[in-house]
């Protein structure tokens, strides 16, 4: 079985109801692409909960070591690490309920994303959440 993702209208619809999205591996270096995407996630009026060990803020939140230690509901992981991390990620958000996770550009891991969407969650692996939104022509936050 090869994993495949949701149709963009799938994706656009499950959206919607995101609120606030842990960014796993943001950085706090501005030339890095998850410090951009995040910086455009905020743009697009969603929460970001930065998650990166040895930081306490990056783009004016604070910084969790680890997803275990975000307080309150996360509606969506975007990951920034690297492939292999995948399975572990997997686990911790199946064990904390979190109902969706989002692999960027290069994080592909096959069976684990399988796995996650056969538990519940709602899966994108290999692509960009910014460019997604961008192409898709989300509208920006009133701020």
């Amino acid at each position: 079985m090869t994993f495949s993702n949701p149709g963009n209208s799938a994706i656009k619809a499950y959206l919607k109801d995101v609120r606030r999205i842990a960014v796993l591996g943001l950085s706090p270096n501005p030339s890095r692409p998850s410090h951009q995407i995040a910086r455009s996630l905020q743009r697009f009026g969603f929460e970001i909960v930065p998650v990166r060990p040895a930081v306490t803020e990056v783009l004016g939140e604070q910084a969790y070591p680890s997803l275990h230690e975000v307080p309150g509901q996360i509606d969506l992981v975007d990951v920034f690490r690297a492939s292999q991390h995948v399975p572990e990620i997997v686990d911790q958000c199946l064990q904390l309920g979190i109902p969706a996770i989002w692999l960027q550009d290069g994080v592909i891991a096959p069976q684990a994303a399988e796995r996650a969407r056969t538990e519940g969650m709602f899966v994108v692996m290999d692509d960009c959440l910014g460019r997604f939104l961008h192409q898709q022509q989300w509208p920006l936050a009133k701020r």
